[in-house]
This record gives structure tokens, sequence and C-alpha cells, in this order.
């Protein structure tokens, strides 16, 4: 047991830097070939933000480990929102200013209720792998299309930000080594975790779904958390809230079509009456908090506690399902 606990830990350890590394790498080389900031910070980097759980869906979805697949799509948006934008906003209010943003979250709402509506048979076939990954396309292409639109009629503040964090100073050599060990370490750390939290699974006696939803979904976001504390640290409150919105839409994307597509078949019931009508309300909560009728929307400390105390209850929930109360 300490030996899967250690593995875990190391894991996480690895999957941050490995994370930081690949979109460091990655994004350099976009913007080296001139590809606007704003571009890669919405597609790149937001792809990138969620390469940890896809990597970690894949190696369990090859595994046949669906349950841990599945549960980490739907717990790190869950976590996401809860743990890492309550936690961001308790450590410093987010201003949401970005009209981009504002366009976003209607479609993180949007992408969320079609995710349900396409489990709520209570399987995940290969069609359904199909069209998420369908889906990712278009919203690439629709958020290409949308920064292409922002850039010619005004300067949003989250280009601003993304032209102040993506690099423009990094040889496409330099950013070929970051990207290379950033997908050494992604791939290295995602096949310790998957082996990790199935033993611990195994040894405790419970679903790979609940370890998904909750110790690896905790895990798989900490790379969010950092970034986001990170951004509005510097001052850069968009890019902390654009990071979460972004990762969502991507796990629900890219990360639930992978074991559809690689290990298809039946999902557990718990995660259609439980789990992905608990990430539907706080989507909610969080579009309902981003807009104001009054001044500018902003995620202050009283919604940070808010979010952050549903997320623990939300755990306390899974745990008592668990156990049997």
């Amino acid at each position: 047991m300490l030996l899967n606990i250690t593995g875990l830990l190391v894991g996480f350890i690895i999957i941050v830097f490995s994370a930081d590394f690949f979109v460091k790498g990655t994004a350099a080389i976009a913007r080296n070939f001139g590809i606007s900031p704003l571009i890669i910070g919405l597609t790149i980097v937001g792809l990138g933000t969620s390469a940890p759980e896809i990597l970690v869906a894949s190696m369990a979805s090859i595994q046949g480990n669906t349950g841990l697949a599945t549960g980490n799509a739907i717990g790190s948006n869950i976590a996401n929102i809860g743990l890492v934008l309550g936690f961001t906003a308790i450590v410093s209010p987010i201003l949401i200013q970005s009209s981009i943003l504002k366009r976003e979250l209607p479609v993180l709402l949007v992408i969320s209720i079609a995710s349900y509506l396409l489990l709520i048979d209570g399987n995940l076939s290969r069609v359904d792998g199909f069209i998420l990954l369908a889906g990712l396309v278009g919203f690439l292409y629709w958020l290409a299309r949308t920064a292409q639109q922002s850039r010619a009629q005004s300067i949003d503040t989250l280009d601003v930000e993304f032209s102040e964090e993506i690099p423009s100073n990094i040889p496409n050599s330099k950013a070929f080594v970051f990207f290379l060990l950033g997908l050494i370490g992604l791939i290295v750390s995602s096949k310790i975790i998957v082996w990790a939290a199935v033993n611990i699974a195994e040894s405790f006696g419970i679903s790979d779904l609940v370890i998904g939803l909750t110790i690896v979904a905790i895990g798989t976001s900490l790379p969010e958390l950092a970034a986001s504390i990170a951004s509005v640290l510097k001052k850069e409150p968009d890019l902390a809230i654009g990071n979460i919105i972004g990762s969502n839409a991507f796990n629900l994307l890219a990360v639930l079509s992978v074991p559809g597509l690689i290990h298809p078949g039946a999902i557990e019931s718990q995660l259609i009456s439980r789990d992905i009508p608990i990430m539907l309300g706080i989507t909610l909560l969080l579009f309902f908090f981003s807009y104001s009728s009054t001044g500018q929307p902003k995620i202050g400390r009283f919604k940070g506690f808010l979010f952050a105390i549903l997320f623990i209850t939300y755990l306390g929930k899974v745990y008592l399902d668990t156990i049997g109360i």
C-alpha cells in the first residue's frame, strides 16, 4: 500500500512539471511559426492543460479501466470549478473582463448538457466517442474563429494576458526539447498514476470510478490550480478563469472521447445519477456568477468559499455512497 501511495504522489509531481514543459514547448513552437498568442492560448494551451487527463484516460482505457477514465473526466471538471476556481478566488478575487470568456462560458454549458444527453443511456459507445471528437474539432475551429474576430475588432484583455505569458524568445530547438520532455513525462507519470490508482482501488475494495472521480481528478487538476493561482498573483484574472473554462470543455470533448474510442461499453449508473448532474449544477452556478447586471462580474472570496464548500460536500457524498450510508 505504501508503494502505491508513493507511486501516486510521485506520478502527480511528475505530471505537474511535465504538463508545464509540454504547454511551454508547444506554445513556443506555435508562436515561432507566427500564430497569434490569443489563438495559441485558447486552443493549444487550452488543450495542453487537459493533457494529464487525456493521457491518464488513455492509459486507463487501454487497460480496460473505463471507470477510471470517465471518472477522471467528470471529476476533473468538478475539481476545476470547486477546488481550483474556489481556492484561486479565495487567494484573490477574479474580475471577469474578457468578452471572449463571456462567449465561451455558454458554449461550455452547452457542451456539458450535450455530454450528459450522450451518456444518459448508460453507455459510452464508439459512436459517442466519434461524436465527442467531432465536437472537439468544431470547438477548436470556433475558438480560432472567435480569436480572429476579436483581434480584428479590438484588443481583448485575454489577448494581452496571453501575449505576456506565452514565450516569444525560445528557439525552436529548445522549445522542441521542452515539448519532448513534457510528452515523455506525461506518458510515464500517467502510467504510474493509473497503476497506483487501480491498486489502491483494489486494496480498499472500491470501484476505479470512485478513485477517478476523487484522488486522480484532484491530482490531474493540480496543473490548473498552479496556473490559476499564479495568474491571479500576476494580476491576470481572465487567464485564471480562462484556464478552467477551456480545460473543462476539453475534458468533456477530448478526455471523455478516449474511453469511447478505445474501450467502449457500459458506464456506472452513479456517474449518470450523481456525478454528471453535480458537474452540470456547479457549471451552471459558475455561469450565473460570471454575469452581472451591475458593473463587471466578479468571482469574489465569498463565491470562492462557496465553490470550495460545494466541492468538499461532493467528496463527502461520494465517500458516504461508497461505504453504503
